[in-house]
């Protein structure tokens, strides 16, 4: 099984650093960056706007938690919004593809 990470930051510069920790320690096969979504949201009973960038990540189900656990320790937010989409479907070569990359963790 497989699972997308839904990821905002606070800016590019952000969603790449965290993107290649990510990488690095093969918890996560690809990520995604747009460098720039307005987000609406409430926070403490108040209407915020913010520019934001989002940080999309694919890896497999089993390792959602540890990437959970590993955006909290290294993202600049305070309450960072990481949501979990899971895949019901894909191309077989790339769910083949990302189940090689990730099998290969050192």
């Amino acid at each position: 099984m497989y699972s997308i990470i839904y990821i905002t930051t606070s800016e590019s510069q952000e969603s790449k650093k965290i993107a290649k920790i990510l990488l690095e320690e093969k918890i996560v096969a690809c990520t995604n960056i747009i460098p720039q979504i307005n987000s609406l949201y409430l926070w403490e009973g108040e209407i915020e706007e913010d520019n934001e960038s989002l940080l999309i990540a694919k890896t497999k189900t089993v390792n959602v938690d540890q990437v959970i656990k590993r955006v909290e320790e290294i993202h600049s937010y305070q309450t960072p919004c990481i949501l979990q989409l899971e895949v019901k479907k894909g191309s077989k070569a790339y769910l083949d593809w990302m189940e090689k990359e990730l099998k290969n963790k050192t």
